[in-house]
């Protein structure tokens, strides 16, 4: 089945043009698609390598050599002058989620190694993508280990394999494209900044537009042939305009103006380190090949921005991408030479739309706190304060979860803390448990030569112990008991902390509230925090405490996720005053939901209780819980630090 024509897909002229800009110039750095479900993202990008130029590699090189400058470090190397060599089509390598590294980046083989002493390298899929396209579906589902080894192969254009004491390096330059749906996560700010260019992808409100989608989805289901014949002129054009676009590139001047406002823009929008401004020229050399043009202008410095820019704006993850077209516009004017230019009234016609809607304001944090609704109802939402460091909470024992940064687990990566035989979970060989598994067999084996005679039963992987992430499930008082609103500003704030700290320590989060006679989900587990902030910052208060409804809706959400993500372990922070005023009985129907949670799972009560009169109600559920017990204010880091150093100094009076 041949697949989707690139010409065929309806709308996304920005997506089409940053494909199309990474595809002339590789070292743009890659494209990083963020939209919601359903965009067709995948499509367009699988349908990109239909496009590419075909390229010449050396016969029976894994790692694709190119016969007129091949590789002098490659593993299948030398390859002499002239070498025999073939033409293929340029390669579309798709990297599944759950790849292991060595999958990624190549590995090494123990047993010849140890009895031939040679190096056999086995590559990866970093060897599979040179001189291609590398595309990357849910990239922030990827563990941070691998997207760093992906942004490093991309920008050094070489993969390193290190493994016990033997290093192989080969080329590996791809355009590097990444799809993402930003309701299940971010990246890191760190790993954003990697990615060249980003575009933001929505489906498209006009019927119209919607109609003529399904029509052409339809009918390329019912003949791929056929249907990929009616674009295919269309493609072969697309083709060669990006193959005469490459031929130009290098001819491009970029003036000493055109860098003044690439560095003018990049200032005026506060973007770190100078990354920004080096793919910003990139992109509009690039742009300007497109266009067919020789010298870089003030539009092709505009549509660079606008793809460079946005996600390098992003600075933590409660702070929405994207940039304002009338700053943009003011800082090309601002470094423009005296004298308007032929080509500075507008966007041309290859540019692609700019984003809807400019600038996309960032959630409310720590703004105007909004007026309270009356004591008789439910009070408005309060605004959270600035985040801090939170302490570090971690689940009891060890886990064996996703990889993260919080508690320990027995991981792929890490520190060596014992050795395991082949097929109970293979890792890293190690490689002096295997010579040692070996070394008693030689003679029976009937060794001869130098090296060792090694069975697959003789290798023996390293068991390391590092950092996971697990879920954090937080189970939130909002009834009028917490409605004051200083009390409610500090508890958003303290939780709003915490959801930071669950970010950078790679957890999964999800949301119980509960108030007036229930509770309720407001965010099932998921890894995208900022969502979470967006629902505690529009938390309403008022109404009893159902204390034991709450507790119960976390319990229920903690046995569900057990079943869908059994490794990841759970830690409850439940967020009260202890009060439980809903219901008959309901101070004992919380003991009771307490009961079921306790010995089950790790918890923390963050006691909101204020005032000189307090009745530790919070305290008493901790105890019923097995939780630990922690105020509100000695959430931050460094609040425990000094309430641990006043221990210490009391000690020593």
């Amino acid at each position: 089945m041949k697949p989707y024509p690139f010409t065929a897909v309806v709308g996304m002229p920005d997506l089409r043009l940053a494909l199309v800009l990474s595809s002339i110039s590789p070292a743009v750095g890659g494209v990083l698609v963020r939209g919601e479900k359903g965009t067709a993202k995948s499509t367009m990008v699988r349908a990109l390598a239909g496009l590419l130029p075909g390229v010449d590699v050396v016969d029976a090189c894994r790692f694709s050599c190119d016969p007129v400058e091949p590789d002098p470090a490659c593993p299948d190397g030398p390859h002499a002058e002239g070498s025999p060599a073939h033409r293929r089509p340029a390669r579309l390598v798709e990297l599944p989620v759950g790849a292991a590294e060595d999958r990624v980046i190549g590995s090494l083989n123990l047993e010849r190694a140890l009895a031939d002493g040679v190096t056999d390298f086995q590559p990866g899929l970093l060897a599979a993508a040179h001189r291609g396209l590398l595309y990357v579906d849910e990239v922030n589902l990827l563990h941070d280990h691998l997207v760093d080894t992906l942004l490093d192969a991309a920008a050094m254009g070489r993969a390193t394999v290190e493994r016990e004491g033997v290093s192989v390096s080969h080329a590996a330059r791809f355009v590097l494209i990444g799809t993402m749906n930003p309701e299940e996560g971010e990246l890191r700010p760190q790993l954003l900044d990697r990615f060249g260019l980003t575009v933001e992808v929505a489906s498209s409100r006009d019927p119209e537009l919607r109609v003529e989608v399904v029509r052409r989805r339809l009918a390329y289901e019912a003949d791929p042939d056929g249907f990929a014949g009616q674009y295919a002129a269309a493609d072969a054009e697309l083709a060669a305009d990006i193959e005469a676009a490459q031929r130009l590139l290098p001819s491009v001047k970029l003036p000493d103006d055109a860098l003044r406002q690439i560095a003018e823009v990049c200032a005026s929008f506060e973007v770190d380190g100078m990354r920004a401004d080096i793919v910003t020229a990139r992109t509009a050399v690039a742009h300007a090949a497109w266009a067919g043009r020789t010298e870089v202008t003030t539009d092709d410095v505009r549509v660079a921005a606008r793809l460079a820019l946005p996600h390098r704006r992003r600075r933590n993850p409660f702070d929405a991408p994207g940039i304002s077209e009338e700053q943009l516009e003011q800082a090309l004017q601002d470094a423009e030479p005296e004298g308007p230019g032929p080509d500075d009234d507008g966007p041309g016609p290859g540019s692609g739309a700019p984003p809807e809607g400019g600038e996309a304001p960032p959630p409310s944090q720590g703004g105007q706190e909004p007026s309270s609704g009356g004591s008789g109802g439910d009070q408005k939402p309060v605004g959270a304060g600035e985040a801090f460091r939170a302490r570090r909470f971690e689940v009891k024992g060890t886990g064996e979860g996703a990889a993260g940064r919080r508690s320990r687990a027995i991981t792929d990566n890490g520190r060596t803390i014992g050795v395991q035989p082949a097929g109970t979970k293979d890792g890293h060989p190690h490689l002096l448990a295997t010579v040692r598994a070996a070394a008693p067999h030689q003679r029976s084996r009937g060794r001869s030569g130098a090296g060792l005679v090694v069975r697959p039963q003789d290798l023996r992987f390293a068991r390391r112990e590092g950092r996971e992430g697990n879920l954090v499930l937080f189970c939130v008082d909002a009834s009028g008991s917490m409605g004051a609103r200083q009390r409610m500003r500090e508890v958003k704030t303290a939780v709003l902390s915490l959801l930071l700290d669950a970010y950078q320590r790679r957890d999964k989060v999800g949301l119980v509230t509960f108030r007036a006679s229930g509770a309720e989900l407001a965010l099932p587990p998921t890894i995208s925090v900022d969502a979470a902030a967006s629902r505690l910052d529009g938390l309403a208060t008022g109404g009893r405490t159902p204390l034991a409804e709450g507790l119960l809706e976390a319990a229920r959400v903690l046995r569900i996720e057990a079943v869908r993500d059994p490794l990841r372990r759970p830690l409850l922070v439940v967020v009260t005053d202890g009060r439980a005023t809903s219901g008959a009985d309901a101070v004992q129907r919380a003991r009771q939901a307490a009961g079921l949670l306790a010995g089950n799972v790790t918890s923390i009560v963050m006691d909101c209780e204020s005032g000189k009169m307090r009745l530790g109600l919070a305290a008493e559920l901790a105890e019923h819980l097995g939780a630990e017990h922690v105020p509100v204010a000695e959430v931050a880091a460094d609040t425990l630090a000094g309430a641990v150093r006043s221990r210490i100094s009391g000690k020593a009076a």
